[in-house]
C-alpha cells in the first residue's frame, strides 16, 4: 500500500498511511506473493490479460501476477516513489518486460476508461478515507468483461494465543490511530458492501488467512510487530495524536516478543476478498 514515513505527511489524496515505510513494514510487504496473498484471483487470470495493481508497494505480488499474464500489460501504481524504486529493481532482476511501475493516485487513475481486464488491490481500501471513490475509479478503468479483485484484512477478527492484555491494548491502539487517520481497520467485513455500493455486479466474497503457528513464523511476525510498534510511522502517529507514550509502546513491543517466544504461539490474520465485474 502507498504511504508516507512522516506521521503528518500527506499525498495529493489527503490521506495519511498508518504504517509508513520503515524497514519492518517493507519486510512484511516483500514477503507477500501471489500465492499467499492473491490465491482467490489466480484461477481467473489468462495470458494476455492487462492488469492494473493499485497500491502495489514493492511489487512482489505484481510481478508474480505478471508472470501468469504475459504477454499482457501489467501496471503497478503506488503513491510512494521510494517503494517503487524497490519494485523497479525487482522487475529488472526478474526481467519482466511486460511490467511498468509508476506513481499514481487511487482516487484519480491516469488511465483511459476501460483500459484493463483486471484491477487488483491488496490491503489498500482499509487505508483510504473514501474507499468508495477509489472503487469507482477502478470500475471506470475496467473493461466490460473485466474483473475487480480486492482483498483486505479485518483487525477486529484477528485471533491469537496465548492471550495477553498488552496485545489487546495494541489492537485497541491500532484502531484508535487508524480512526484518527480516517481509515477503517475492520475493512474486511465491509468490503462486499463497499464493492456493491460502487456499482459492481456479481460480487462474490471469500475469506482466507495468514496463519502463524510455528517457531519460525511466530518469531518473524512478533519481531516485525515489535519493531513497528516502536519505530514505524504507526508509533510516531500514536504519540503525535496523544494516544500513548514511548513507555507504553516499549511495553507493547516486549509483549509481542514474549508472545513470539511461547512454544504455543498462534496468530490468525483473517482476510476478506471480493471478485466482481463492472456493470454491463
Amino acid at each position: 500500500m502507498d504511504a508516507m514515513d512522516d506521521p503528518g505527511d500527506t499525498a495529493k489524496t489527503g490521506d495519511t498511511y498508518t504504517h509508513g515505510h520503515h524497514e519492518s513494514v517493507l519486510r512484511s510487504h516483500k514477503w507477500r506473493t501471489a500465492q499467499n496473498s492473491a490465491g482467490y484471483l489466480l484461477d481467473h487470470l489468462r495470458p494476455g490479460h492487462d492488469l492494473l495493481d493499485v497500491g502495489c508497494g514493492p511489487g512482489t505480488i505484481t510481478l508474480d501476477l505478471a508472470e501468469r499474464l504475459a504477454p499482457g500489460r501489467v501496471v503497478g501504481i503506488d503513491r510512494a516513489g521510494s517503494v517503487l524504486e524497490d519494485a523497479k529493481a525487482l522487475r529488472r532482476e526478474r526481467r519482466a518486460a511486460n511490467v511498468t511501475f509508476t506513481t499514481g493516485d487511487a482516487y484519480a487513475l491516469e488511465f483511459d476508461d476501460r483500459s484493463f481486464d483486471v484491477v487488483h488491490a491488496h490491503q489498500v481500501l482499509q487505508h483510504l478515507s473514501d474507499p468508495g471513490a477509489a472503487l469507482a475509479e477502478m470500475r471506470r478503468v475496467l473493461r466490460r468483461d473485466g474483473i475487480l479483485a480486492v482483498r483486505d484484512s479485518d483487525y477486529g477478527s484477528f485471533l491469537w494465543s496465548p492471550e495477553d492484555p498488552l496485545l489487546s491494548r495494541w489492537l485497541e491502539l491500532y484502531h484508535q490511530v487508524t480512526a484518527r487517520n480516517g481509515a477503517e481497520a475492520d475493512a474486511g467485513r465491509r468490503l462486499l458492501g463497499w464493492v456493491r455500493a460502487a456499482g459492481f455486479d456479481d460480487a462474490r466474497l471469500t475469506t482466507s488467512t495468514w496463519t502463524f503457528a510455528d517457531h519460525e513464523t511466530t518469531g518473524w511476525w512478533s519481531e516485525l510487530w515489535a519493531e513497528r510498534i516502536t519505530r514505524s510511522a504507526f508509533a510516531e502517529q500514536a504519540v503525535a495524536y496523544s494516544l500513548t507514550d514511548a513507555g507504553e509502546l516499549e511495553r507493547l513491543a516486549a509483549a509481542w516478543q514474549r508472545w513470539g517466544r511461547s512454544p504455543d504461539a498462534v496468530f490468525v490474520l483473517v482476510h476478506f476478498e471480493v471478485l466482481a465485474g463492472p456493470p454491463g
